[in-house]
C-alpha cells in the first residue's frame, strides 16, 4: 500500500507547474475577456454611482384593495422584474401604505426598467377579432382595394405551437366612406361571432356592402364599433386611452407596435389569464431558422384553457386565428395559431431580436400585479454620500489588509511572500470576475458588497495559515520540508474545504432569505469563498511545492519561517515507518 502513495506523491511533487500554468491561463483569459467586453471596472451600485428613483402610487384595480398583502405581492413581482438574480442593486420597497419606491443604479437600462416597473395592468390572452394598420401605416393606396383586416402573415409557419410574425402592410380604400363601411361590417360581424368569429368577419376586398340596421347588435356593440373605427394608434393619447377599464369578460380595443408602425386590434373576451403562465423563457433555436423564441409553460388550469382557445382559433383565417397578448392595455405580441396546442407548453417564434424575446419572456414570467400604479415622480440620485462611505470603507479595508500582512511577515517571515502572492492572485480574479459579471448578470458593487470583499481577506488568509501550520507541525516531528509539504497537504486540504463550505453555506442562506443590499454582501462573500478554494488548490500548494526545492526554504533558513530549531523540531527522521513485530520495541533510539 505504501508504493502507490509514494508514486502519487512523487507525481504531485514533480508537476506543480501544471497547476500554476492553469491558473495563469485562466487569469489571462478572463482579463482578455474583460478588456474585449469594454467593461474594465466593476459596475457600481446606486449608493456609489447614483441612479434613478421612481415613485409609484397604488390604486385599486377592478375590485382589488390597496392593502399590505397586495402591496407586498407587487413589491415582490417588481423586484423580480428589475432585479433578476438579485445582484443588480435595484431596490424596490414600500413607502407608507400606497407608495412604492424603485431605485435603479446607473449603468442599468433605466428606460427599460422604468417601462417594466410601470407595466402594472393584468396580463391576458385575448382572441383577435379584427386588426389593421393604424395611422401612417394605413395611408391610402392607389390600388383602391379596401381591407378591414391585416393581410396574411408572410413566411411564418407554426411549429408545435403558436407562431408570431410581422404583420403585412394592408392598403386601404381611397374612399373614406367605402373604407368605413367595410370596416364597420367587419367589426360588427366579428362582435356578433364572439371569441370565435367566422372567417367572413374580415373581408379583404370586393365591393363594400351596405350596413344593415341590425348590424349594430345593441348599444355596446355600436359604441365599440365606433371606438374601433375612430381609434388612431399613431396618436399617443389614443393609445393610452384604448381599452381603459375593460373587464376580462368583455371585448375591447387595443393598440400594438409592429415594426416601426402601429396596428389597432379588436379583441374578444380574455381566454387565459397571465397568472396561469407558470414559466416563460427566451431561447435561441439552433436547430431551425426560427431564431429567438419564447417558450411558455402553463399551469393545469391555464393549459386546458389554452388548448380550448387555440383549438377554436386554428379553425379561422387571419387575423382571427391570432391571440393577442395584452399587457397594460397594449398588445405586446399577436402570434397566430395553426393547430390546437395541448400539453401546457407553447412556443412563440418569429422575427424576434434577443432583447425583444427576453422582454416578452420577462413580462410573461413575472405576471401581473394585483394593483395598478400611477407614476408620481422620477428623480436622479447622486452618489456624494456613497462616495464618502466608499472612501472610508476602502481606507478601513486597506488598514485591515496592512495589519494582516504585518502579522504574516512577523510570524511567518519568508512564508508571508507565499501568502501575499496568493492574496494578489485572489484579488485579481475577484476584480476581473466582478467586472465581467456587470454586463453578464447586471451585478452591481455596493457598499455591503465591498464589506463582503474585505471580510473575504480574513477567510483567504485563514486558509493559508491552516496549511502553513500543518507544514510546521510536520517539521516539528523531524521531517524535512519537501515531505512535510506533501504530508501536510491532505490534512490541511480537508480543514480548508470544511471551513470554506461553512462560509459558502452561510452566504448562500443569506442570499436566499434576504433582499436588496444584503444580497450583494452575500453574493460577494460566496464568490470570494469559491475563489479561495481555487487559489489554495491551484496556486498556494503548487507554489509551496516549488519553494520546498529551493535551498532557502528547504534547508530551513531562520528567515524562511520554517527553521526547525526555532520551531522546536526533533532530530531528522530517517524512517517514516518502524518495522512491525515483537522486535520493534528493541530499536535503538539513536537510530530512530
Amino acid at each position: 500500500m505504501a508504493a502507490p502513495k509514494k508514486g502519487r506523491s512523487a507525481s504531485a511533487q514533480s508537476k506543480p507547474g501544471r497547476s500554476l500554468a492553469l491558473i495563469l491561463i485562466a487569469i489571462v483569459a478572463l482579463t482578455g475577456g474583460m478588456f474585449a467586453s469594454g467593461h474594465t471596472t466593476p459596475r457600481l451600485g446606486i449608493d456609489l454611482a447614483g441612479g434613478t428613483s421612481i415613485t409609484l402610487k397604488a390604486k385599486a384595480d377592478q375590485g382589488s384593495a390597496v392593502n399590505k398583502a397586495n402591496m407586498d405581492t407587487a413589491v415582490e413581482i417588481m423586484n423580480r422584474r428589475v432585479n433578476g438574480l438579485g445582484v443588480s442593486e435595484a431596490e424596490v420597497q414600500t413607502q407608507g401604505t400606497d407608495n412604492i419606491i424603485v431605485n435603479i443604479p446607473r449603468g442599468t437600462n433605466s428606460k427599460e426598467a422604468q417601462q417594466q416597473v410601470g407595466t402594472t395592468a393584468k396580463l391576458y390572452f385575448r382572441p383577435v377579432l379584427a386588426s389593421e394598420p393604424s395611422g401612417a401605416a394605413a395611408s391610402p393606396s392607389p390600388s383602391g382595394s379596401p381591407s378591414a383586416g391585416s393581410s396574411p402573415k408572410p413566411g411564418s409557419s407554426s411549429s408545435p405551437s403558436a407562431s408570431s410574425s410581422q404583420k403585412a402592410s394592408s392598403s386601404s380604400s381611397t374612399s373614406p366612406t367605402s373604407s368605413a363601411t367595410t370596416q364597420g361590417r367587419a367589426v360588427t360581424d366579428a362582435l356578433k361571432a364572439g371569441s370565435s368569429p367566422s372567417p367572413s368577419a374580415t373581408p379583404t376586398g370586393g365591393p363594400s356592402p351596405k350596413p344593415t340596421p341590425s348590424a349594430s347588435g345593441g348599444t355596446d356593440t355600436a359604441k365599440l364599433q365606433a371606438a374601433y373605427t375612430a381609434l388612431d394608434c399613431s396618436n399617443q393619447d389614443d393609445r393610452a386611452k384604448a381599452g381603459n377599464n375593460a373587464k376580462p369578460g368583455d371585448p375591447t380595443i387595443a393598440c400594438g407596435k409592429v415594426g416601426k408602425g402601429y396596428y389597432k386590434y379588436l379583441l374578444g373576451p380574455a381566454g387565459v389569464d397571465g397568472t396561469e403562465v407558470k414559466k416563460a423563457q427566451a431561447i435561441f433555436d439552433t436547430q431551425g431558422a426560427s431564431g429567438w423564441q419564447v417558450q411558455m409553460t402553463f399551469n393545469s388550469t391555464g393549459a386546458k384553457k389554452f388548448a380550448d382557445i387555440t383549438g377554436e382559433l386554428a379553425k379561422n383565417q387571419a387575423p382571427q386565428n391570432e391571440f393577442g397578448i395584452v399587457l397594460d392595455g397594449e398588445v405586446v405580441s399577436s402570434p397566430y395559431v395553426s393547430q390546437a396546442i395541448t400539453g401546457g407548453q407553447a412556443e412563440i417564434s418569429g422575427s424576434f431580436t434577443q432583447q425583444e424575446a427576453q422582454s416578452l419572456a420577462n413580462m410573461l414570467s413575472y405576471g401581473a400585479l394585483p394593483l395598478s400604479f400611477q407614476e408620481q415622480s422620477v428623480t436622479t440620485v447622486t452618489a456624494a454620500l456613497g462616495g464618502q462611505q466608499l472612501h472610508a470603507g476602502l481606507l478601513a479595508g486597506a488598514i485591515g489588509l496592512a495589519l494582516v500582512v504585518l502579522y504574516l511577515v512577523v510570524y511567518y517571515r519568508g512564508l508571508s511572500l507565499v501568502a501575499m502572492a496568493s492574496l494578489v492572485v485572489s484579488a485579481i480574479l475577484t476584480y476581473v470576475i466582478m467586472s465581467l459579471l456587470g454586463p453578464a448578470i447586471h451585478f452591481a458593487l455596493n457598499l455591503p458588497a465591498v464589506c463582503g470583499a474585505i471580510v473575504a481577506i480574513g477567510i483567504t488568509a485563514d486558509s493559508f495559515i491552516v496549511y502553513f501550520e500543518r507544514i510546521r507541525d510536520e517539521i516539528r516531528e523531524g521531517r524535512s520540508l519537501r515531505p512535510a509539504v506533501e504530508r501536510a497537504w491532505p490534512r490541511a486540504r480537508r480543514t480548508v474545504l470544511v471551513s470554506d463550505f461553512v462560509s459558502f453555506l452561510a452566504a448562500a442562506v443569506l442570499f436566499i432569505v434576504t433582499v436588496g443590499k444584503v444580497q450583494g454582501f452575500a453574493f460577494t462573500l460566496g464568490l470570494t469563498t469559491v475563489l479561495d478554494v481555487v487559489v489554495v488548490f491551484l496556486f498556494t500548494k503548487p507554489l509551496m511545492t516549488l519553494l520546498a526545492r529551493r535551498q532557502f526554504f528547504g534547508n530551513g533558513h531562520k528567515w524562511s519561517g520554517l527553521d526547525p530549531k526555532s520551531l522546536g523540531g526533533k532530530p531528522p527522521l530517517r524512517r517514516t515507518r518502524r518495522p512491525a513485530g515483537p522486535a520493534a520495541g528493541s530499536v535503538d533510539p539513536k537510530e530512530a
